[in-house]
């Protein structure tokens, strides 16, 4: 397992060079650079008509010095720019010099907070850490043992009601929940239960403890439940179908000629396997959860998380904010499925990487 392990970690190297690569491309090519967005705020013009204007880029690989100098700006101030951005350099060399400092988690300066990216993270981080940790935990605290009944009631009306209200919860998007829970419990236009903005009140700090714990439920009630509202149908439709498919097993069937009763057959032989999917599917929804799916839900509730920093970045073209966080992403869910495939092992300890990839 150790030998796994360490394959594993080596390959999450050109795994992360590879997806930051790919979007260094891309983010270059795109129109609307950083010097643009500050060019454009300097004639009081928006970024959309300064890249209107420029036809080009937003850098110096992509854009021209007599585009923006068409437009009236002094070359010597465009050079400045250029050299503070270090957009002097090629674009090898700025990646370059990013990876290198990124392997010590060094993410450098926003362009436009004049912040370390790394302390903007730091700031943001609680808000997506609580909506993803909270809306995962109610998924599955409500999912899996929904999908479990509905597998030992198969065809039964309980399995038919409750089929029909998740794949109505997965149809409905996020965003349009969270809108419909504002306007019935948050003072839209029925009741006054919750608050709409943050996960505080404005005198947070003056309260016990145990008021501060409510205050911070009483928060987040709302923008858990639109987060999570999505994922239900996915989590019990899975959780179901894998226990009818070794429900009907024939080890299932010998267990019972023994004498087992359901529930030792249940929880002694089928929960183990019947799990191992379910567990595969963990990284992917935290990682869904927490980075993701969280962004309008953000914007709707006035929450300041890492899902609407990074909007905010790449409107702005602010690079190192862009970069940091998508490291950042890439890095947690590489370690997430190593995670994952970990506790296959611990679930399921026939499992073996070593002998499978010998």
């Amino acid at each position: 397992m150790a030998a796994y392990i360490l394959r594993r970690m080596l390959l999450m190297v050109p795994t992360l060079l590879g997806i930051m690569l790919l979007n260094f491309v891309i983010v270059q090519a795109a129109p609307g650079g950083p010097i643009d967005q500050i060019i454009a705020r300097y004639q009081g013009l928006d970024s959309n008509s300064s890249t209107r204007l420029d036809g080009g880029g937003g850098d110096p690989s992509s854009g021209t010095q007599a585009s923006r100098g068409s437009r009236g700006v002094d070359p010597r101030f465009i050079a400045q720019l250029e050299e503070q951005f270090g957009f002097d350099e090629p674009p090898y060399q700025r990646f370059l010099g990013m990876i290198g400092d990124y392997a010590t988690f060094d993410f450098g300066d926003s362009f436009f907070r004049g912040r370390p990216v790394v302390d903007l993270i730091l700031e943001r981080l609680p808000v997506s850490i609580s909506l993803g940790l909270w809306s995962t935990l109610l998924v599955y605290l409500i999912s899996i043992p929904m999908g479990i009944r509905k597998a030992l009631h198969h065809g039964s009306r309980f399995d038919v009601w409750t089929s029909g209200l998740v794949i109505v919860g997965y149809a409905i998007p996020g965003f349009l929940f969270a809108i419909l829970l504002i306007v019935l419990f948050a003072g839209g236009s029925y009741f006054d239960l919750f608050p709409l903005r943050g996960l505080t009140s404005a005198n947070f700090d003056e309260l016990s403890p145990l008021a501060k714990v409510g205050d911070y439920l009483w928060h987040i009630t709302l923008p858990v439940i639109a987060t999570a509202i999505g994922s239900f149908a996915t989590l019990t439709m899975l959780t179901k179908n894998s226990f009818l498919d070794e429900i009907h097993k024939q080890y299932v069937l010998t267990a019972r000629a023994k004498g087992a009763s359901d529930r030792g057959v249940l929880y002694g032989h089928v929960f183990r396997n019947a799990m191992l999917l379910i567990i595969a599917g963990l990284p992917a929804a935290l990682v869904g959860i927490f980075f993701t799916g969280s962004l309008l839900i953000e914007v709707i509730f006035s929450l300041n998380g890492l899902g609407l920093l990074g909007f905010e970045a790449v409107m702005q073209r602010d690079y190192p904010v862009i970069f940091g966080t998508l490291y950042l992403y890439t890095l947690i869910g590489l370690i997430l499925k190593l995670i994952s495939d970990l506790t296959y092992v611990w679930v399921d300890p026939r499992i073996d990487f070593d002998t499978r990839e010998a």
